[in-house]
């Protein structure tokens, strides 16, 4: 079992029948975890990737009616690699 997360920024606010849908969601197969957050506009999914990929999480979340509008890296930011250098002798 490999557990995967992906995370999606939504437009629209989703209405009482697509939250209605997601529950539904959660039920299928693979699916570990749904959480919405509303302050930020995202979703994010914990799934089996034996089971299911990526592609299949984005298509069941539009068919529950969620405003997909782009998947968001939940890697942070990473620094600037800052040149050092070399030291004079």
């Amino acid at each position: 079992m490999t557990q995967l997360d992906v995370m999606y920024l939504y437009g629209g606010a989703p209405t009482e029948a697509a939250m209605m849908a997601l529950g539904q969601v959660r039920k299928v197969y693979g699916i570990r975890m749904v959480e919405v957050n509303e302050a930020e506009k995202t979703v994010r999914v914990e799934y089996d990737a034996t089971r299911l990929t990526e592609p299949i999480i984005h298509q069941l979340l539009r068919r529950a009616g969620i405003d997909v509008i782009e998947r968001v890296s939940l890697l942070p930011p990473q620094p600037e690699a800052v040149a050092v250098a070399p030291a004079a002798s």
